[in-house]
């Protein structure tokens, strides 16, 4: 069953892990690939919710960047992350609040040949490489071929092609058990247990491995919180 804007009304917080097994497909260039998310983390923009979240894009309010964060559900902002990786999230909340879920891994169901091509995988693909076709949010959004800024604001409900490229994102099976913990390589408090805020289905292979962001891990001593592995 497709997702509809209404499923994503609540805060990014609360959407997070109803996204883990959800399928995103997409076509561009011709080409069709398709992933079923296992791992995610959700960033609220200034004055969504009752916590300011500093690892967000939005904290600070909108700018030209996170424009597509602060519109209507049912988008995917894509931006540029270090200047390279292309990375994908799901707005959620009302319009006119910022937030959005960064798609951190999946794994890859639909369109082998295409992701190893553009990932620039040799095939045939090892356990190894299939586990690491989108293990992570560059790769993820390489994988699926949606490039910033290209396709940053493409609409997954509607279906509307966007420079070349189509999205729709379907509801998958429950998932039997999913983990919390901190984010992944964000910087500060933002990156520790004081913002449990990533989601992932327990024991996945293809969910990444945790690292510290820049000045995270003595937050987290600072504060006396221990960092779930």
């Amino acid at each position: 069953m497709s997702v509809a804007r209404s499923d994503l009304l609540d805060l990014p917080l609360e959407v997070a892990p109803r996204l883990l097994g959800a399928e995103l497909r997409t076509v561009v260039d011709g080409m069709e690939t398709a992933l079923r998310i296992t791992e995610v983390e959700a960033y609220h923009g200034r004055g969504t919710g009752t916590m300011p979240d500093p690892g967000s894009h939005a904290r600070m309010g909108p700018t030209a960047r996170n424009a597509t964060m602060w519109g209507e559900p049912g988008h995917l902002y894509v931006y540029l992350s270090h200047g390279i990786h292309s990375c994908v999230n799901v707005v959620c909340g009302p319009d006119g609040t910022a937030g959005g879920v960064l798609l951190r891994a999946g794994e890859v169901t639909a369109g082998m040949d295409a992701v190893a091509a553009r990932r620039g995988v040799a095939t045939p693909l090892t356990r190894t490489a299939r586990r690491d076709l989108a293990r992570g949010p560059g790769r993820l959004g390489q994988a699926l071929g949606l490039r910033h800024a290209l396709h940053d604001g493409i609409d997954f409900v509607t279906g509307a092609e966007m420079n070349g490229a189509t999205a729709t994102l379907s509801w998958g099976e429950p998932v039997p058990d999913v983990s919390a913990g901190p984010r992944v390589g964000v910087a500060g408090v933002a990156g520790t247990m004081a913002f449990p805020w990533r989601f992932w289905i327990t024991g996945d292979p293809t969910v990444s491995p945790f690292r510290w962001g820049r000045g995270a891990q003595q937050a987290a001593l600072d504060g006396g919180t221990a960092v779930e592995r």
